[in-house]
């Protein structure tokens, strides 16, 4: 990687940090804002945590077209423009209708410029960097994620709206700042690996579509990619804390630990994990994910069954969120570089784009079935279906692993240099040196 490339890469990442860290401020109490603040009621605020979901499936669809055909650096500057807009639309607004069309143009900016980022961080990055380069980005979101958070809740205050206006002010803010740290980047001298210049689509229209669903090692890990954040991700805010409430009968303010206790593994474990997974098979280290998952939900379940014991329902819940932290980490590495890894040169923003289509669908499709079954109270069958699923995240992760070429399941492993041979010692052919967990 060259000097240039690293500068690049470093803007990217510190754009996209203050960016989270914006978003900290107003994340945990958009519900609230909306709710009670502007006093449109919870049924508003439904509606505008849905819209988030809804404008990212119908952008997204297109994003990926435009990142191949323009190249990223414009997407993501747009969508930095157009989030800063919902942003302070958000914080300025008191009407349903202007709440609802901020929060569409908010969510609008947000989901094109997931996967532009993305795509960027492929063009600053080798195979032998990337999976680090993303472990990067995952970690500065987390941390500018909880310390967003924690300063947020030292400014909020829901008897004056003023203190609103000014936490979407930050995070405003902080999206202008992201787009100008990325419109620095110079594409020509930030290239890697054979990216940087927006290229055009392959045969046109909808050729780059056909492709991608030809390609069964794309569709494959689509599927494993929407159990992944079905069964995790998507239970954060719906099925699995009303389980951790209404069974475990955890307070929410030991909840709020549980989380912190997530964040907290996820920022300390990140780069140790990164050291112990990113010379191993990826399909292996998505496997153990779903192993870890799954002692996750076990424990989450025990909870249930302790709430006799309170000390230890809380030790049971709060092991559940570290859990999930640790299998989040594994992740970082390990997904988006083998979405990278499998996309042809020209259709990199497409198969970026398909990917994070597939995470908002899964993140839409999570929390109603949590909700819906929490709601029923049909506890036992929500814990049980996700043991399933994690262990079902262990099978497709195996059965990928089958498709992949050896550079695309261990770039690294694939790329290290024979080892010579010591002169006068006898030479036998040596057979492929297989890679474990």
């Amino acid at each position: 990687m060259t000097t240039a490339t690293s500068a690049a890469l470093r803007r990217i990442q510190l754009g996209n940090a203050l960016s989270a860290f914006g978003n900290g401020f107003t994340v945990p109490y958009l519900f609230l804002y909306v709710a009670r603040v502007r006093d449109l009621g919870a049924s508003t605020a439904g509606v505008v945590l849905a819209v988030f979901a809804l404008a990212a499936l119908v952008a997204l669809p297109f994003t990926g077209r435009i990142i191949d055909r323009r190249g990223p650096l414009p997407v993501v500057v747009v969508g930095s423009a157009a989030a800063a807009a919902g942003s302070a639309g958000m914080g300025l607004a008191s009407t349903e209708a202007l709440v609802i069309a901020a929060a569409a143009l908010l969510g609008t900016g947000i989901s094109v410029i997931q996967p532009a980022l993305a795509t960027l961080i492929v063009w600053c990055s080798s195979p032998a960097t990337r999976s680090r380069a993303f472990a990067t980005q995952f970690f500065l979101n987390n941390l500018g994620l909880g310390i967003g958070g924690l300063l947020g809740g030292l400014i909020v205050d829901i008897s004056r709206a003023g203190s609103f206006l000014v936490l979407f002010g930050i995070e405003a803010v902080m999206f202008l700042v992201l787009g100008a740290a990325v419109a620095s980047v110079r594409p020509a001298k930030a290239a890697g690996a054979g990216y940087g210049e927006a290229v055009p689509a392959a045969g046109g229209g909808g050729s780059g579509l056909r492709v991608l669903l030809r390609d069964r090692s794309m569709v494959g890990l689509c599927v494993l990619g929407f159990v992944l954040f079905f069964a995790c991700y998507g239970q954060f805010e719906s099925g699995l804390s009303a389980f951790a409430v209404d069974v475990a009968r955890i307070s929410p303010a030991t909840l709020g630990v549980a989380l912190a206790a997530n964040t907290a593994v996820i920022v300390l474990a990140q780069f140790v994990v990164l050291r112990l997974v990113e010379r191993r098979r990826r399909s292996r280290v998505i496997a153990l994910v779903g192993l870890i998952w799954t002692l996750a939900w076990v424990a989450a379940g025990a909870s249930g069954l302790l709430h006799g014991r309170h000390a230890w329902a809380v030790a049971a819940i709060i092991s559940t969120y570290a859990l999930f932290g640790l299998g989040e980490a594994m992740l970082s590495p390990t997904v988006a570089p083998l979405v990278a890894d499998l996309a042809p040169r020209e259709l990199i923003g497409r198969y970026n784009s398909a990917f994070a289509l597939v995470k908002q669908l899964a993140l839409a499709v999570g929390p109603a079935v949590g909700g819906l079954m929490a709601g029923a109270g049909a506890y036992t069958a929500y814990i049980a279906m996700l043991v399933v699923c994690s262990l079902g995240i262990s099978v497709l992760a195996l059965r990928l692993g089958r498709r992949l070429t050896a550079e695309q399941d261990s770039p690294l492993r694939a790329a290290a240099p024979p080892v010579p041979a010591v002169a006068g010692a006898e030479t036998h052919a040596s057979a492929p040196v297989p890679v474990g967990i």
